[in-house]
């Protein structure tokens, strides 16, 4: 059982001992922390936050402890209910909130939960505000409101179909092409929140979807990781219906991937590649994603004559980055798109939307398209951490290890070979190190990712 506090909020699995997991204890202290944190940004009479959750077990708990808290404090709160994580993000900006906070734990099990924030424009807070916050929890200096200033609870159940509204109003989003295309697609919502918003977006689309594990109760009906070997229900359901291709998305919708007519996978890194192949041929610019994603975007990229640069892993590193170089798409390798047309954070309906228009253009089936862009292979591994392993220092040995080779060390150790690299580092949301590494063929991926696995191991004694 775990709780893990970082910058981007706190993340943790439910149940156990105060302190040690996502009790309700900790949620309403860390939401707290959060509402005191917003108070101070600025004085004012009147505070409000959105809130919203995925459809894990835990989400109605979790989200009326969070909102109550927050109504403790004075701050009044917009209850999304059931919602996507990018559908809380569009909310904060149009509602004229002072923040957001979505409960959910992305693609973890369904023991974990957590307190995703959002500022005032509706994205992730940055390093520094996450630090203050976490200060603000450890030194219990929260002050709550008397009893004729406490907030009160609206509820709204309209931000999806606004949500939908939003990404059908996109330029480069060519909702004619689609219809005529008569597309069919199968659609995996792992029991969430996408099992409500990605076949509603279809169906506005033009669209035939097919639903498979949609209804959002929370049981997840396989890992909620959409990797190749949790989705042998989707390949076989693409199958069955003989459908142009599938969709899965992870409980809170903010990773995307596809599955093509034959039952095979995409491949979750070249969701990105794909929808940024579409926006730069209409709109040239550059991309940004995250140094464990695939060259496949450089490649695109520099293709449509742009400039391709990579951040540190996070989301809020990408759009940092993003708003820095002006890039004009970009995202994760691992299905998150970013589009600030839309809105600076990962969103699966608008990677929907974007996808479905590239392939009307095109007129191509996914495994032909997939066919156009560069074949890299990509494996990723992992290694438990335990309370002993000095993760630092064994990142410090390996960089010293291979100190002759092209590193960057802004997140972790990444080692760029010619024709391969290497990713090594410390998760975020999970007691882990990722290892991440890519090739021309699968083969010299999983070679290269035991390699360093082997190494580590030595490293470390384990």
């Amino acid at each position: 059982m775990t709780l893990i506090k970082s910058i981007s909020g706190i993340r943790g699995t439910i149940g156990g001992a105060v302190g040690e997991n996502l009790t309700p204890i900790d949620a309403v202290k860390f939401a707290a922390a959060y509402g005191t944190w917003l108070k101070q940004q600025r004085s004012k009479t009147d505070y409000k936050v959105v809130v919203g959750r995925d459809a894990r077990l835990s989400g109605d708990m979790i989200q009326n402890l969070v909102m109550n808290t927050l109504v403790g404090l004075g701050i009044h709160v917009v209850d999304l209910d059931l919602s996507t994580t990018p559908t809380v993000e569009i909310a904060v900006p149009m509602e004229h909130a002072d923040g957001g906070i979505i409960l959910t734990a992305s693609h973890n099990p369904k023991q974990w939960n957590a307190l995703k924030l959002l500022n005032a424009k509706g994205e992730f807070l940055d390093g520094a505000e996450g630090q203050k916050i976490l200060e603000i929890a450890e030194s219990d200096a929260m002050t709550f409101a008397e009893v004729d200033d406490l907030g009160e609870i609206t509820k709204n159940d309209a931000y999806i179909d606004i949500h939908i509204d939003e990404v059908l109003d996109l330029e480069y989003v060519n909702q004619k092409a689609i219809e005529d295309a008569n597309f069919k697609v199968v659609v995996d919502g792992v029991n969430s929140t996408g099992g409500i918003a990605i076949p509603l977006l279809l169906e506005r689309l033009g669209v035939e979807a097919v639903k498979l594990y949609c209804d959002p109760t929370g049981h997840f009906p396989h890992n909620p990781e959409p990797l190749k070997e949790h989705l042998g229900d989707l390949s076989a359901e693409v199958k069955k219906h003989n459908a142009d291709f599938g969709i899965v998305v992870d409980p809170d919708v903010d990773r995307l991937a596809f599955m093509d007519e034959n039952g095979e996978m995409f491949g979750e890194e070249y969701t990105l590649v794909a929808c940024a192949d579409w926006v730069l041929s209409q709109n040239p610019g550059n991309t940004v994603s995250n140094m464990s994603s695939t060259r496949a975007l450089r490649d695109v990229t520099e293709k449509h004559g742009g400039t391709y640069e990579a951040s540190a892993v996070g989301e809020v590193n990408v759009v940092t980055l993003m708003k820095k170089n002006n890039a004009v798409i970009g995202g994760e390798g691992n299905g998150g798109i970013i589009y600030p047309e839309s809105h600076y954070g990962r969103d699966a309906l608008v990677g929907v939307a974007l996808f479905l228009s590239l392939l009307a253009e095109r007129k191509l089936s996914v495994s032909e398209l997939r066919k156009t862009y560069t074949s890299y292979f990509m494996s990723k591994k992992k290694i438990q951490l335990t309370p002993t392993l000095d993760v630092d220092a064994i990142l410090k040995a390996m960089e010293e290890k291979y100190s002759k080779e092209n590193l960057t060390t802004i997140d972790g150790v990444k080692i760029d070979f010619a024709e391969s690299w290497a990713h090594l580092r410390k998760s975020n949301t999970e007691p882990i190190i990722r290892i991440y590494t890519e090739a021309k063929s699968q083969t010299e991926a999983d070679n290269l990712a035991d390699k360093i696995i082997a190494e580590i191991k030595q490293i470390a004694n384990i």
